[in-house]
């Protein structure tokens, strides 16, 4: 009895574009450009500004790093700078670790 049903045509005027295969790969193309609009796209733009911002760091600035290490800029290289952060006091630390420049941080805290 269940088998006789489950093996029956569809309605006759249910052959329609939306009622197949159509309507899922619709909103499945959808949900992609909305996933990609929302969510894919900004993330892409924020790291091109962080690796921007890193490729621009200069001696004398003040940066704070990922562990909220304030400190200036002493010296750069290819993949680590030298970071004062304090008198007399330096780490070396690597490039990827700078967050932000110091002055960016507190215009944030503030708003």
């Amino acid at each position: 009895m269940n088998l006789s049903v489950l093996l029956q045509a569809p309605a006759a005027g249910a052959s329609g574009f939306l009622s197949g295969g159509g309507g899922t790969i619709l909103m499945m193309v959808a949900m992609f450009a909305i996933i990609y609009f929302f969510m894919i796209r900004p993330q892409n733009k924020k790291q091109k500004e962080i690796q921007n911002f890193r490729k621009g760091l200069e001696v004398g600035q003040k940066v704070i790093t990922a562990g909220g290490i304030h400190g200036k800029i002493k010296e750069v290289k290819d993949d680590f700078l030298i970071l004062e952060i304090a008198d007399n006091v330096r780490i070396k630390i690597d490039k990827n670790s700078v967050f932000a420049a110091a002055s960016d941080a507190s215009q944030a805290n503030t708003k």
